[in-house]
């Protein structure tokens, strides 16, 4: 909540900030960006949804592109800058998975993934070499969880905005899949990759603006060596990843899944933990748990035993 209050207000000052006067004539929802009115908003179609004029719409996407580069953490800028320069983007990303029986099932069903439809106790019992088990040790290595992604505001068409909802929550699947962890010049490196691969245009700007934050070495081994790797893969080689079912695969074979998706991977990345460390780590997080569990059961036993 504390985040969507933020986005909210950062928004309202942007706009309130441009000082024009729009009118505030309701119209039905527009289909995509294209299809917006320069000076008259839409009318909400889902929850959340904070419909903009073309002014408002270009404002924000300039507003949070700046906020983004000054500070690359803020997740609602970055947010807000994919939806209002998606353009016809997205109308692209939803054909991609109308194409295949794959794709129309993620339509059709609208997964969400998060911590409360992912199963994790479920990911960490499969074998090593699977998708799942690759997850579960990518989230554990990069210490993050499936929960942060901001919500949808401002695609006007509720079915798109699915589209770009999927997009957010299978980002760290792309991550899992090319074995990048989470630093400035892997992150970088994948938007390029998914620029090639979905075509979103605010995947290219955090590209192009991101590299400013690097360092020289950093930046040369970017588009020396990631830039090539995102472009063949991505825009060679590989499926579009927007149309594939993650929740499907959770116990295929990662490297089959590479193969038949055309991915391979990007030169290696430096990850601040090591996967031996994570392993460590795992396995002392489940000896604590099941000492817990065990003392629990223990505990609950004496209580049985006084009555």
């Amino acid at each position: 909540m504390a985040a969507l209050r933020r986005a909210q207000s950062t928004a309202s000052s942007i706009l309130h900030a441009t000082r024009w006067t729009t009118s505030r004539t309701i119209l039905p929802a527009a289909g995509s960006a294209g299809s917006r009115h320069l000076f008259s908003r839409a009318e909400p179609a889902y929850p959340g949804h904070w419909p903009l004029n073309t002014l408002e719409n270009a404002f924000m996407a300039v507003g949070s592109g700046l906020m983004a580069l000054k500070d690359p953490r803020r997740g609602d800028m970055v947010a807000a800058l994919g939806e209002t320069t998606a353009g016809f983007a997205l109308p692209r990303m939803r054909d991609a998975m109308l194409a295949s029986a794959e794709g129309r099932r993620i339509m059709r069903e609208r997964p969400s993934v998060n911590s409360d439809t992912v199963d994790m106790e479920k990911l960490k019992a499969l074998p090593e070499g699977t998708f799942g088990r690759a997850y579960i040790t990518w989230l554990e290595r990069c210490g993050v969880t499936p929960d942060t992604r901001e919500p949808v505001h401002y695609i006007d068409d509720p079915e798109l905005a699915y589209v770009m909802k999927r997009y957010r929550e299978s980002h760290d699947f792309y991550h899992c899949l090319c074995n990048l962890p989470v630093n400035v010049e892997s992150e970088l490196a994948l938007k390029f990759f998914e620029f090639f691969n979905i075509g979103l245009p605010m995947t290219l700007l955090s590209g192009v603006l991101g590299q400013l934050r690097l360092t020289p070495e950093k930046r040369h081994r970017l588009f020396t060596e990631y830039l090539p790797w995102a472009l063949k893969c991505g825009g060679g080689t590989s499926k579009p990843l927007i149309a594939v079912y993650w929740e499907e695969r959770w116990e295929q074979n990662v490297e089959e899944m590479k193969k038949e998706l055309g991915v391979f991977d990007p030169p290696p990345a430096v990850w601040s933990r090591p996967l031996s460390e994570a392993a460590k780590a795992r396995k002392q997080k489940l000896a604590a748990e099941k000492a817990a569990r065990e003392r629990a059961e223990l505990e609950a036993m004496g209580q049985r035993r006084t009555q």
